[in-house]
């Protein structure tokens, strides 16, 4: 009997090193717009099958047709779902996070000071907003109205502060190249973050941003929704529609946010990868090979 005790307790201390040694740090995914955490389930799996006992969290909040609404609104939903993971966490977390979702994550990230998050991976994420109206069947409800199917005619509701512009959550993140006045005036989100509009927290935001070691961002050509889809790495439209480079952007230059310092540290990691549309991202067995499977360890 004894022996048998013995056995277990050696087993149990064996079995508690390896997970202390070989142990992955815990990974936080957040979805996109338009869909929820079943929707994620496809990188839960991929993430388990090469990091076997990986503590994962999927927040179900805001999901599906409130995933269109204010995203001042969603954020805390997010920090308060994922705030219990970070504290538990001291060696730190990582954080995947698609389309919309990774807008979402940014602001979390800038707002939570003294967090532990060390690499966040942004798939096919507008960072710098979107300029585009992708076929989206069932968008319309009770609080998001028709937009234009006309790109340059959609500011005229995004930006139009008497009206609930502000309050869809495409228009916090509708970047028009050509009425950038009214987009530094009217963007409650975007802008805010980017640093492009002045705040009282911009410092402590950046500060709270270059806490990351490392930022991923993924995107392709065939991704079909974002728009352009080189938002997925930071680059924007001109006012002639050509890209303009993260490197040339102004938020780059004069490192609004941090990007040029993180840049500087070799935070910064970029993939185009044809072939993917957009709602397959998540899902996709080549890009979690080459491009996360990495940042997650």
């Amino acid at each position: 009997m004894e022996t048998s005790i013995s056995h277990c307790i050696f087993l149990l201390f064996t079995t508690t090193l390896l997970v202390a040694t070989n142990g992955y740090k815990p990974v936080i995914i957040i979805h996109g717009m338009l869909d929820g955490a079943p929707e994620m389930h496809f990188m839960h799996d991929m993430i388990i099958k090469a990091h076997p006992g990986t503590n994962i969290t999927i927040p179900n909040a805001y999901s599906y047709k409130r995933s269109l609404e204010h995203l001042w609104d969603q954020v805390p939903a997010y920090k308060k779902a994922i705030q219990d993971v970070i504290n538990e966490s001291p060696d730190g977390v990582n954080m995947v996070c698609y389309s919309q979702g990774g807008l979402m994550c940014r602001a979390i990230i800038e707002k939570l000071d003294n967090h532990n998050v060390e690499n966040l991976i942004l798939l096919s994420s507008p960072q710098m907003g979107q300029f585009g109206v992708p076929y989206m069947p069932n968008l319309h409800t009770s609080y998001v109205p028709e937009l234009p199917s006309t790109r340059t005619e959609v500011y005229r509701i995004c930006y139009d502060l008497r009206a609930i512009g502000q309050l869809i959550s495409v228009c916090e993140y509708w970047n028009d190249p050509y009425h950038q006045p009214e987009y530094l005036r009217s963007s409650d989100f975007l802008a805010v973050i980017n640093n492009q509009s002045a705040h009282s927290e911009s410092q402590q935001w950046r500060k709270n941003f270059l806490r990351l070691k490392n930022v991923v961002m993924i995107g392709g050509p065939d991704d079909g929704v974002i728009t352009p889809w080189q938002s997925s790495h930071f680059a924007t439209y001109d006012k002639n529609l050509n890209i303009t480079e993260m490197k040339d952007q102004e938020v780059y230059l004069k490192d609004y946010f941090g990007l040029k310092t993180l840049d500087a540290r070799g935070g910064l990691h970029t993939y185009g990868i044809a072939g993917v549309i957009h709602t397959f991202w998540h899902r996709n067995q080549t890009v979690f090979d080459c491009c996360i499977e990495q940042f997650l360890t």
